[in-house]
């Protein structure tokens, strides 16, 4: 297609709030006031979730709780935002992005307190090792050798995914001040650009930090079955997946104009309106199966006998006794 007959409102900034409210149609009207409220529900569900919570569950597991759940909802809460305010997208997506980083630590976290903290996760299992080929990084090498489970194994797990808290933090916050000032573009992909070298280190910082959750959650699926932390570990990849993977793709497409362009939304305008529609209602819905989740008690896990192995041992040899016998 030829330059001058591209529509010039779609090489424009997204439109304003007001434009947006003036243009809706009544099936637009619908739609944004079905969203929004989908999205103020996410919001009212999680706060009555966390009065539950504080109630119920004792501390510090209470705090690892509450971030985790707060995922859904609060990327509700900023897609809803920027579907109503185009413009400040950037703002929003660094806002959700940030969040969730730390609630990818605090996930790690929530394990360790489901075992009941870092001292009984030690004696519980201070004798096993840890499978460390697994997804993001090394799922493909089967051949790395096992770690035994320390203090210093642990300290590493919970440093690889703080990091991804702290420096996506501090990444998103550099982003803003570069963008307002002109130097931060996703769309620009120039090797003077800032996004061609902040965009891939933070992926790469991303891997690091969900290797830790994986390898831990290998290890204590098993244990830690009766407290369902398979459904939630799904639900906390899921939010992962629709969050990052899938608006990277739909970001991807209308970068490349497959999105096409419909007046006052510029391709990649749209492609945010797109997936930040997907996500309110697809963040409504995870909201509501985790609460079912986490909105209730369960059995405490049965304390672990330290004379255990001794007595495995005594069995083994009672029985090579009455073999020789």
């Amino acid at each position: 297609m030829d330059n001058n007959t591209v529509d010039p409102t779609c090489r424009q900034q997204p439109p304003l709030a007001i434009d947006i409210i003036t243009q809706l149609d009544t099936f637009g009207i619908v739609l944004y006031s079905a969203l929004t409220l989908m999205a103020t529900l996410s919001v009212l569900v999680y706060l009555e979730e966390c009065i539950y919570i504080y109630r119920k569950v004792s501390s510090p597991k209470k705090t690892a709780v509450v971030w985790v759940n707060g995922a859904a909802p609060i990327i509700a809460t900023t897609c809803c935002v920027g579907m109503w305010i185009p413009r400040a997208t950037m703002f929003t997506e660094m806002t959700s992005s940030s969040y969730f980083a730390i609630v990818v630590y605090k996930f790690l976290v929530l394990m360790l307190e489901e075992c009941g903290g870092d001292e009984a996760f030690l004696r519980r299992c201070g004798k096993d090792t840890l499978r460390i080929s697994t997804g993001p990084c090394c799922c493909c090498c089967p051949c790395l050798p096992r770690v035994a489970v320390t203090r210093r194994t642990l300290f590493l797990l919970k440093l690889g995914s703080f990091q991804f808290a702290l420096l996506k933090t501090i990444f998103s916050i550099l982003s803003i001040v570069l963008w307002t000032n002109g130097n931060f573009d996703v769309t620009n992909l120039e090797i003077t650009g800032a996004a061609i070298w902040i965009n891939p280190f933070v992926g790469v910082l991303t891997i690091i930090a969900l290797w830790p959750v994986a390898i831990l959650f290998m290890h204590l699926r098993n244990i830690l079955r009766s407290q369902r932390i398979i459904p939630k570990y799904a639900m906390y990849q899921l939010v992962l997946v629709l969050s990052q993977l899938q608006s990277a793709i739909i970001n991807i497409l209308a970068m490349n104009g497959t999105i096409a362009c419909a007046p006052p939304y510029s391709s990649q305008a749209r492609g945010y309106l797109m997936s930040q529609q997907l996500l309110i209602l697809e963040m409504f819905i995870i909201t509501l199966v985790t609460r079912l989740l986490y909105r209730r008690r369960y059995d405490p896990l049965p304390p672990h006998d330290p004379h255990e192995d001794d007595n495995d041992q005594n069995t083994k040899i009672i029985m090579q006794c009455d073999n020789k016998a």
